[in-house]
């Protein structure tokens, strides 16, 4: 994929030419003139605000927290030290000469995004999918800072490094020492009977699963909700890690019918579905499938004694062959592919499973279920219940603009 750098008014914008695999190097600088950071909302802001709303004092909002076993000088040293990262970055991109919006999730908007020349998300891999979410088109980096690298994995983000010298990563930026990735990410087309394409977003609330179905009535019906086989409707958000189908109440088994690349109906009842791009193959769907290291060699003492084969079973190979299964889940970012995983098949007379797992191009779901949600990387929920089809797909225009850098 060719690389080019267009100006405007003196920011830099990305153009891209060609296709093909869509992690190259670098080979002119990337100086954005407007950059919005998106701070993710800490603990502490979450409850402060909760204890505002319900008329709470600073006296009051301690010992809630300790009821729950949670202390506010705790919550408020991490917000303290996530608050001094994101004011680092400020700082630096303003010592550039860019001009800096930094906003919180609620006033993160399209607007704001149209505005920017690049998006700085300052927070964890949560505030990185966010301010995905409202990112189209290619041409628009996104780049992650772990604010608070103690407490948030960050795979998504930036090197832990460049927390504390944002200016190092700024530079190679500017001096175009790193390298354009595009992760795929998943569109979804909903159509048939019932359906209701606007979202709720999981972001803004802690719901109960009351509260969630509530969230869900409450929401206005498009005019075509009533109309059985609509026409597809696509949906307004793509999926940078994972898509999941299943019943909101988690002690109640999701029924639905699958069609794998355009394939026969197949009908499924077990716990869930989650169907994930490369990068999300490290998340939640790398933790469902898993093996441990006490089940392979499980496995392999009943191979070696239903085969009688000498097959010497110690840790290293118990090692080897575990990590080698487990690494097999995990794909590159940038193919154009579909993972799927079925969580806790059942399997009877009446419903049968072909494949539990495995790589599509194109993944249809009919839901049978009846209190059911398609959650959207953890933070975008739609109803999803019984007559509702949805079909996945990946498409290259789709693809999120990131950066690499060196550790």
């Amino acid at each position: 994929m060719a690389l080019s750098v267009v100006r405007w008014g003196g920011p830099a914008a990305l153009s891209l030419r060609g296709k093909g695999r869509a992690l190259s190097r670098a080979t002119a600088p990337f100086r954005p003139g407007r950059v919005a950071v998106l701070s993710k909302t800490t603990r502490f802001e979450f409850e402060q605000e909760r204890g505002r709303a319900e008329g709470e004092r600073r006296r009051e909002l301690r010992e809630r927290l300790a009821t729950k076993g949670s202390s506010y000088n705790g919550l408020l040293e991490r917000h303290t030290v996530h608050s001094a990262n994101v004011q680092h970055v400020v700082d630096t991109l303003h010592k550039e000469g860019i001009e800096v919006r930094l906003v919180k999730r609620r006033d993160y908007t399209e607007e704001i995004v149209q505005w920017a020349d690049a998006i700085v998300s300052a927070g964890g891999d949560g505030t990185m999918l966010l301010s995905a979410s409202k990112v189209f088109g290619q041409i628009k980096p996104v780049i992650g800072v772990n604010t608070d690298p103690e407490r948030s994995q960050g795979h998504l983000c930036l090197p832990v490094r460049y927390t504390h010298c944002f200016s190092e990563a700024l530079q190679k930026l500017r001096q175009g020492e790193f390298s354009w990735q595009w992760r795929q990410r998943i569109r979804i087309c909903l159509e048939g009977a019932g359906i209701n394409p606007t979202p709720v977003d999981l972001h803004e609330q802690q719901l109960s699963l009351e509260q969630h179905l509530t969230a869900h009535r409450d929401v206005a019906q498009p005019a075509s909700c009533d109309v059985v086989n609509s026409d597809p409707q696509l949906l307004s958000v793509r999926a940078l890690n994972e898509v999941f189908v299943g019943e909101s109440l988690s002690s109640r088994a999701s029924y639905y019918e699958i069609s794998i690349d355009d394939g026969p109906w197949e009908k499924h009842k077990n716990s869930g579905l989650n169907m994930c791009t490369g990068t999300g193959s490290k998340a939640w769907s790398y933790n469902i499938n898993k093996l441990a290291y006490q089940e392979v060699e499980d496995l392999l003492s009943i191979a070696k004694e239903k085969s009688r084969v000498d097959l010497p079973i110690n840790q290293e190979l118990v090692e080897q062959v575990t990590d080698h299964y487990n690494q097999s889940l995990i794909f590159c970012p940038e193919d154009p592919k579909i993972f799927f995983s079925i969580r806790e098949p059942i399997v009877n007379r009446v419903f049968t499973s072909s494949q539990h797992r495995g790589f599509t191009n194109k993944m249809s779901v009919r839901s049978r279920c009846w209190d059911a949600c398609m959650v959207v990387d953890g933070g975008t929920s739609f109803e999803f219940n019984d007559g509702a089809i949805a079909t996945l797909t990946v498409n290259e225009e789709d693809a999120l603009c990131t950066v690499v850098l060196e550790e």
